[in-house]
């Protein structure tokens, strides 16, 4: 569970379901071949499932000062522009995140692990 205070009171979150909305939105994204773990950069692990995501650590995610930290391991489609598509998924992830949840999201910081053909 993740909490975060507002002036409106706690908010109560669970990880699970923000590892889903963020594997959902990672895989909607184009460009985005896949998320890779933090500890295996070199095989792509093609995760975006909400258990596979949780276990295979692909996002990390903490909360400090009231807003929600993502780190995310990624593996972009050879030919496409990688900042390009590394900034519409930080749009992407940030406005879903805050649009669904209410949550502010302080910082995402996406790492491009690879490219697949």
């Amino acid at each position: 569970m993740l909490s975060v205070e507002n002036h409106l009171g706690t908010i109560d979150i669970s990880k699970e379901y923000l590892l889903s909305l963020i594997g959902y939105t990672t895989s909607t994204c184009f460009g985005v071949a896949g998320l890779n773990t933090a500890e295996n950069k070199r095989g792509l692990a093609s995760v975006f499932k909400k258990a596979d995501i949780g276990t295979k650590k692909c996002v990390k995610l903490s909360v400090r000062d009231g807003k929600l930290f993502i780190g995310l391991h990624i593996t972009v489609v050879f030919g496409v522009n990688i900042s390009t598509v590394v900034d519409s998924l930080v749009h992407k992830i940030r406005y879903t995140i805050e649009e669904k949840t209410g949550f502010e999201v302080g910082r995402i910081t996406v790492y491009v692990d690879g490219m697949k053909a």
